[in-house]
């Protein structure tokens, strides 16, 4: 019971509080394409997730901790072996949109490209390549993002990091399942960025604390190992495997086509191993004409001036690169996706100053969500959608205090406890963020055997971070992730 103090002293009962509910609206809807149709329901809102509790050492109950925002597309007349896909995006602080509307769903955002940009106020559109054509679609948002948020009086914080963040989400899935009767259905998930961290160690986690097997991981844009990509002083890893994709982008730049961009992107992989690495790994026992010929041959790859990579030790930390690959046209390359440019304020700015590919993708997202979230699918809040928000931060690794933020050992662990698990990822040649090649080495070095990793499904495509922004790109990537959930070969 509890009571609220008014002015002449005395209390007034305010009634007990009401424990929160789940908040679904369930409405049916209808695409079609060319000699199909399809109709299905959607089922939107929030579920509230409870965890059990324990106080000196006796069971006391369930107590209701986060009210968790999920948009599921079933189906109609679909059964218990319609495979289902589980789907989130990264951040950490991002809602599910990104996948939700410019990839999977069955509505999607008409947001342009970098050769035909979308003014506001932007639109929508069936989406004839959904994914919901051959699975259903469980769109996830963690906890802070969209319209997650804890329960009154709960200590959101207390999500906003790696484990807890995992387990979050597993439970959702965990109770998703039950709810709708789909234990037995093929099961994959699919995240993208930061999700495919989650995504990864959700893999282990999933099997080794709900017993829940999964068919397959859909991994887009991957970062898997934060070694691979973060610079920090004495690793040189990142410089390494940026390398092949600054030579993208300086390729793009420089007009050339796609096939000449995947030429530059060979000789910069060989380059990065045979040449650069070993040359960053004696440091100063280079000779000034070795320092020379290291300077000239990556400024051919990434078109940058050789004295300025000499004077930066050959280290190019990426935001300096975005910053300097076209200073001599006044703009700053992207970062989400390298082809995008803008002028910045200052023309002698050391480092990018705003990602003109975030802008452009977020404000198209934006409206078509609220537009869509209420228009179509009928459920209203007042609260503030977030579509990627700074309100997760500080985000907790303590789990790798002293070392760098790895899935490694969860993924391989999973692929371990099921050989037959498949694995799809998907590289843009664009994405300055999660650049191909980090990837490409965690996958690589995972601890499984050879015949596992040699299963693992590899594409690649001229765009950025988020693929689906390049239309060509869009149609061809749901085609080949269509064909992975469905085990289909698409070589």
């Amino acid at each position: 019971m509890t009571t609220e103090k008014v002015n002449d002293d005395k209390t007034e009962d305010v009634g007990e509080t009401e424990e929160p509910t789940d908040n679904l609206v369930t409405t049916t809807h209808t695409i079609s394409g060319p000699g199909w149709e399809l109709e299905y329901e959607t089922i939107t809102g929030t579920m509230v997730i409870n965890e059990e509790l324990v106080e000196d050492e006796k069971f006391a109950g369930h107590k209701p901790k986060a009210e968790v925002f999920v948009t599921s597309y079933v189906a109609k007349g679909g059964d218990g072996e319609r495979p289902v896909v589980f789907a989130f995006n990264g951040g950490p602080g991002s809602s599910s949109v990104w996948l939700h509307l410019g990839l999977f769903g069955p509505r999607r955002v008409l947001a342009g490209d970098v050769d035909d940009p979308r003014t506001a106020p932007y639109g929508l559109a069936d989406n004839a390549e959904t994914l919901l054509r051959y699975a259903d679609l469980v769109f996830i948002d963690p906890m802070t993002t969209g319209y997650t948020r804890a329960v009154v009086g709960g200590k959101p914080a207390e999500y906003h990091g790696y484990t807890r963040d995992r387990d979050l989400v597993g439970e959702v899935i965990r109770i998703w399942l039950g709810r709708h009767q789909r234990w037995l259905s093929p099961k994959f998930l699919a995240g993208e960025s930061y999700g495919t961290t989650r995504a990864a160690s959700l893999a282990g986690h999933l099997v080794t604390r709900h017993g829940i097997a999964l068919n397959g991981i859909i991994l887009i844009s991957a970062v898997l190992d934060f070694g691979t990509i973060r610079f920090t002083h004495g690793n040189d890893l990142p410089y390494v495997h940026f390398l092949p994709t600054y030579a993208a982008t300086a390729a793009y730049h420089r007009g050339l086509s796609t096939g000449e961009v995947e030429e530059r992107i060979e000789r910069a992989r060989t380059f990065a191993t045979e040449v650069f690495a070993p040359a960053l790994a004696r440091g100063s026992r280079l000779s000034a004409d070795e320092r020379a010929a290291l300077a000239n041959g990556l400024s051919d790859l990434i078109g940058l001036d050789p004295g300025y990579i000499e004077r930066a030790r050959f280290r190019i930390e990426h935001m300096h690169f975005f910053a300097e690959l076209l200073r001599d046209r006044g703009l700053d390359t992207g970062r989400l996706d390298t082809r995008f440019t803008s002028v910045p304020a200052n023309l002698n700015n050391e480092v990018q100053e705003t990602d003109p590919s975030h802008m452009f993708i977020f404000f198209p997202y934006t409206a078509a969500f609220n537009q869509y979230v209420r228009a179509e699918l009928g459920f209203h809040s007042d609260l503030e959608y977030e579509i990627l928000t700074g309100r997760v931060q500080p985000w907790s690794y303590k789990e790798f205090e002293g070392r760098a933020v790895t899935t490694t050992d969860e993924l391989s662990a999973a692929l371990r406890a099921q050989p037959d698990l498949r694995v799809y990822v998907g590289f843009g040649y664009y994405d300055g963020a999660t650049p191909f090649s980090a990837s490409e080495y965690v996958l690589d070095h995972l601890d499984v055997p050879s015949e596992i990793t040699d299963k693992i499904v590899r594409k690649y495509y001229p765009a950025g971070h988020m693929t689906y922004v390049h239309e060509e790109v869009r149609v061809a990537q749901s085609a080949d992730i269509a064909a992975f959930v469905l085990g289909e070969s698409n070589e």
